[in-house]
């Protein structure tokens, strides 16, 4: 006689009664399980303070791009070696619908000499030169004007721009495409107007000599060195210094010139690119943010403490015109490091540079004191890009002044402020 089976439903009912029970209990809000908060660390609770000043800035910019009639824009800031903020406005293209996003290609016009200023004290570091050693000594056969200066020019005269050389020297010959070995062979030709090291003369040709010295030290060229040493390990991966690799990218920003919101399309051309290290470089926002952080990366620093000052110390003082810092409501000192402007902002030093080519416009700053950078790029140069580093700047250290004055935590080094001025 088999057993009765009845005494199934019941157990099978009360296992899905408490089965169901339980499952309602565990969902109801007064037994729901406590969620661990995860601390947030001090780089993302100092990140998090200045959201606001971000925003601030966000709102601004956004205003000014639309009202100025800019066609693209990309813009970056990095604060303690994070990406705190990166937006794209615009096309690439007067007329089309394709917009810039982080991997669309600018040029970066003067913008390329931070680069080639942090190169030189990469190979410094690995000892394939010395800021201070000859050019003659490398390149057998250079000669200037004047045989003091043929003989004594050094790689610090190069990157500092002072070479004594006549400010922008042989530019009209970049202007007209002339090769650089053609331009380089013309050199001696060049007025010598200042001694060496001592007059400030902003140079592309002289600068783009970098070129030639690391060619005969290395065997390579400084499209190639650029890449090995900066480009792939930082993962810049738009990045280039030639004028075929900027043609063929098909995500490039297109050059335009225009004022009052009213602007065309210019058609790209390759003026400078043969003087790469001063004005060759092509990049996008996200490669220039990975450049930024790389510097200001404390932890595994690009640069040793060494070669770092060196870079961003003071070599000779800069005399420029009055309006070239307009938008910055007044700065103090105005000097070159090695491929670097230094200039006294806000009880601190800025490093940094600005470029124009073809319709294009970049701008560049950091401050290592605060931990803070920006960058950004346009294909319509108009006055937006010439007040996008100084209003943020003046935000940012207004915040970050008036925390310091509340807490106290943070006393402004009294020092510094001698050195660098106001």
């Amino acid at each position: 006689m088999k057993k009765p089976k009845y005494f199934a439903i019941p157990v099978f009912l009360f296992f899905i009664l408490i089965t169901t029970t339980n499952q309602r209990i565990s969902s109801s809000p007064d037994f729901a399980p406590e969620k661990e908060e995860i601390p947030l660390t001090q780089s993302e609770m100092e990140l998090k303070e200045m959201q606001a000043v971000f925003e601030e800035y966000e709102q601004w910019l956004t205003r000014e791009i639309d009202e100025s009639g800019t066609v693209g824009a990309a813009v970056a800031i990095i604060y303690k070696d994070q990406i705190a903020f990166m937006k794209c406005f615009g096309v690439k293209k007067l007329g089309s619908e394709d917009p810039v996003d982080e991997h669309t290609v600018f040029r970066l016009a003067s913008v390329s000499k931070p680069v080639t200023g942090v190169l030189a004290g990469i190979l410094a570091q690995e000892k394939v030169l010395d800021f201070d050693e000859r050019v003659s000594e490398s390149v057998p056969g250079f000669r200037l004007a004047s045989y003091a200066h043929s003989q004594e020019l050094t790689i610090r005269n190069i990157l500092s721009h002072t070479t004594g050389v006549v400010p922008h020297a042989y530019d009209d010959l970049v202007e007209s495409h002339v090769p650089f070995g053609t331009i380089f062979s013309r050199l001696p030709q060049a007025n010598v107007s200042a001694p060496l090291g001592q007059v400030y003369g902003y140079q592309n040709v002289m600068f783009s000599l970098m070129d030639t010295v690391l060619a005969v030290k290395t065997s390579k060229n400084y499209g190639k060195l650029v890449k090995e040493k900066l480009f792939e390990p930082l993962g810049m991966n738009d990045a280039s210094t030639d004028f075929e690799s900027f043609r063929n990218n098909p995500n490039k920003a297109y050059p335009h010139r225009g004022a009052n919101g009213v602007y065309r399309t210019l058609p790209y051309n390759d003026r400078y690119y043969c003087v790469a290290p001063a004005a060759g470089i092509n990049a996008s926002i996200s490669d220039m943010a990975r450049f930024l952080q790389s510097l200001l990366d404390k932890e595994k620093p690009l640069l040793d403490a060494e070669v770092q000052q060196t870079i961003f110390s003071p070599q000779v003082v800069t005399y420029l015109r009055s309006g070239y810092f307009r938008h910055w409501g007044g700065v103090g000192t105005k000097q070159y490091g090695l491929g670097w402007r230094l200039v006294g902002y806000k009880n601190r030093q800025i490093a940094y540079h600005g470029g124009y080519v073809n319709g294009y416009k970049a701008e560049i700053a950091l401050c290592q004191q605060n931990d803070i950078g920006i960058v950004y790029l346009t294909n319509s140069p108009n006055t937006v890009a010439s007040q996008s580093i100084p209003v943020f700047l003046k935000a940012f250290f207004e915040h970050v002044d008036s925390k310091v004055i509340l807490t106290g935590t943070e006393p402004i080094n009294e020092e510094h402020l001698k050195i660098q001025g106001s």
